[in-house]
């Protein structure tokens, strides 16, 4: 693990509420959170969006980071993975994971949390980063804080 300052997570909650709460369009609110939190995350190299665009694949949504894979199968890498299983993916070193999609050469390690709204998977929050093991469980707990944020957005568009 390296040495970086943990976010106050209770703080980017309230953050992520302010910025959301008189919004109701689901593609700027997604881009602002992806903004807030490329802001308050050390030493990660993209943080994002995945939108599930049919039962079977994920299209590319708004994001902070270099150019990256426009569409992922659902139960393909660490994102259709953590989509297909409805559980967070937290990867110490996506080399050695199984299917890992390589986007970016350069991320090392990732963070995957699935956005269920109305018991189906509408979305993931990508965030991946160059050094191996970023991620804490306490990394984990604070990001999946912000899901009932993310989950109480506009996604009538991608409830099937």
């Amino acid at each position: 693990m390296n040495s970086y300052s943990t976010p106050d997570y209770p703080l980017l909650v309230e953050q992520a509420k302010a910025i959301v709460s008189d919004e109701p369009h689901l593609i700027a609110n997604l881009a602002n959170l992806s903004a807030l939190l490329n802001d308050n995350l050390e030493d990660i190299n993209w943080v994002g969006f995945y939108l599930a665009d049919s039962a079977d694949e994920l299209v590319l949504g708004p994001f902070q980071g270099k150019v990256a894979c426009v569409r992922i199968a659902i139960g393909k890498g660490v994102c259709g993975t953590a989509a297909a299983q409805k559980t967070t993916q937290r990867i110490a070193d996506v080399h050695a994971f199984a299917g890992h999609i390589a986007c970016d050469a350069a991320s090392n390690s990732e963070i995957v949390l699935p956005i269920e709204v109305a018991g189906q998977v509408v979305a993931v929050l990508d965030i991946d980063s160059p050094s191996l093991d970023r991620f804490s469980a306490a990394d984990q707990q604070g990001l999946e804080a912000l899901l009932p944020v993310i989950q109480g957005l506009n996604w009538a568009a991608y409830v099937r």
